[in-house]
Order: structure tokens, then C-alpha cells, then sequence
């Protein structure tokens, strides 16, 4: 359970280190399509889309990793993103250093 325990921690620190939280992705979109779709706004270090082990679906939202906070505004300043016919929610994350954390 331990391990379990600091697997998830893990995985929430990690999740600070993104860029952009994005939501209501349509199912039959991948990473990899979520990848090439972002890198029209600058270079994509990473995306994680995370997957619920019991459907084998993914859940719906991804975090993405720019490169440089200018392409971050790339992103945020187009009005609407559409993947297959859906619009995208996008969020900005924001940021804490080590000091600031709780």
C-alpha cells in the first residue's frame, strides 16, 4: 500500500510541472493526435493522458508540457480549440515553487 501510496504522490507533483490542463477530449482522440494538434502553437514536451484501468478508456483530460511559456500563449490566445467536432477546456496551471507548497 505504501508503494501505492507514493506512486500516486508522485504523480501529483508531477502534474504541477505541466503547462495546461486539458478537458472534455472526445474518446477516439490519442496522445499522439493531442501532441500534433498542440504543436501547431509551439514544441510539445510532453502529454499525459491518463487511462482508467477498468474501461481501457482514456478519462477524458490531458496535462501538456511546452517548451517555453511563449508557446503556452500560443495556446491560450486562440479563442476555441476543436478536436472531431469537440470543443476543448483548456486551463492554464499555475505554478508553485517548493517554498510556497503546503
Amino acid at each position: 500500500m505504501a508503494a501505492a501510496s507514493a506512486v500516486r504522490e508522485a504523480g501529483r507533483r508531477s502534474r504541477r510541472l505541466f503547462d495546461i490542463f486539458v478537458a472534455e477530449i472526445p474518446w477516439t482522440v490519442s496522445s499522439k493526435e493531442l501532441k500534433e494538434y498542440f504543436s501547431q502553437f509551439g514544441s510539445v514536451q510532453r502529454c499525459q493522458l491518463p487511462f482508467d484501468r477498468d474501461t481501457g478508456f482514456h478519462r477524458r483530460y490531458c496535462w501538456i508540457k511546452f517548451s517555453t511559456p511563449e508557446d503556452v500563449q500560443n495556446v491560450l490566445q486562440k479563442d476555441s480549440h476543436i478536436l472531431e467536432g469537440s470543443k476543448l477546456a483548456l486551463q492554464q496551471q499555475s505554478r508553485k515553487r517548493r517554498s510556497q507548497r503546503k
